[in-house]
Order: structure tokens, then C-alpha cells, then sequence
């Protein structure tokens, strides 16, 4: 059985003398009343032909409507997520205007079992924030990756 992977592009900055990331909260029914662990690096799957670093420039893109900042990326790593599904997360130090940002959907069976297709955004919205409340924020399993980005900054600072 092949595993599935996703991989994700997480944008960071300081702002105001504090590092902050750039995270989605997810889309769709089952997380619009969620907001304390409904929030996602801009991610998606991709199949084993494609590279990650490839798959993360095209979700970022898909995800929010945005071009890929220019600038050296990072690579934090893999992380499996309680579904079974690996996540590889890159860090790029760069600002983007959230305000700019235009969210690609997905379409599913809504409600379940009715035969109706509805289309959602992938994402509904995006914020810069600081390290402390994206931990909060962030799905569980890719709390790691800001573990690995303040470890990254401070490594790239000394």
C-alpha cells in the first residue's frame, strides 16, 4: 500500500520584533465551527513522481491564489499525521499580503449520504500569527514543524 504524502510551504516573518507564520484555517463543513485546531500549513497530497518541494509551490499556489515567494527554502522535515498520511513542511522566510489571497475549493458530498455535491474553499481565511497562538491554532500533527522552524531560526540567527 502506498502511503499518502502531502507537503506544505510555511511562510515566515517578524513582525513587530516576533516571529510569526502564515496559516490557513481549513475549509468546509467539518471545520467551520473549529477554529483552536482547525488551521493548516498551505498543503496538499502528491503523488510519489512528484517532489515534494514541487507539490508544496503548487498547493501554496492553488491553496491561496498566490505566487510563491522568491528566497531560499528550508526543509523541516517529515511528520506523520494521526491519519497515517507523512507531511513535509519547507520554510521560506517572506511576506505575502493575506488580503491578496484568492482560495482555490474542493468539491464533496454535502450532506453526507444526500447525493448532493457542494464546493467548498480549501481554505476560508489566512493570518500571520505569532508562534504562541499558531501552536493553538495548528492541527496537532503539524505542531512539529514550528518546533523545527524556531529551531531553524535561531540556528540561521547565530
Amino acid at each position: 500500500m502506498t502511503r499518502r504524502r502531502s507537503a506544505g510551504l510555511l511562510l515566515h516573518r517578524v513582525h513587530d520584533g516576533r516571529p510569526e507564520v502564515l496559516l490557513g484555517h481549513m475549509g468546509g463543513p467539518y471545520w467551520a465551527r473549529k477554529d483552536d485546531g482547525g488551521w493548516s500549513v498551505p498543503k496538499g497530497e502528491h503523488e510519489e513522481s512528484e517532489s515534494p518541494q514541487d507539490a508544496a509551490r503548487r498547493e501554496f499556489t492553488e491553496e491561496l491564489g498566490l505566487p510563491v515567494p522568491d528566497g531560499p527554502w528550508a526543509d523541516l522535515g517529515d511528520a506523520r499525521q494521526p491519519s497515517g498520511k507523512v507531511v513535509r513542511v519547507f520554510a521560506l522566510a517572506a511576506d505575502v499580503d493575506v488580503d491578496a489571497a484568492t482560495f482555490g475549493t474542493f468539491e464533496m458530498e454535502w450532506p453526507p449520504r444526500s447525493g448532493r455535491r457542494q464546493v467548498f474553499p480549501e481554505l476560508d481565511r489566512v493570518a500571520w500569527l505569532d508562534l504562541g497562538t499558531a501552536r493553538a491554532k495548528l492541527v496537532s500533527g503539524q505542531r512539529v514543524f514550528l518546533d523545527r522552524l524556531s529551531s531553524h531560526i535561531v540556528a540561521t540567527d547565530e
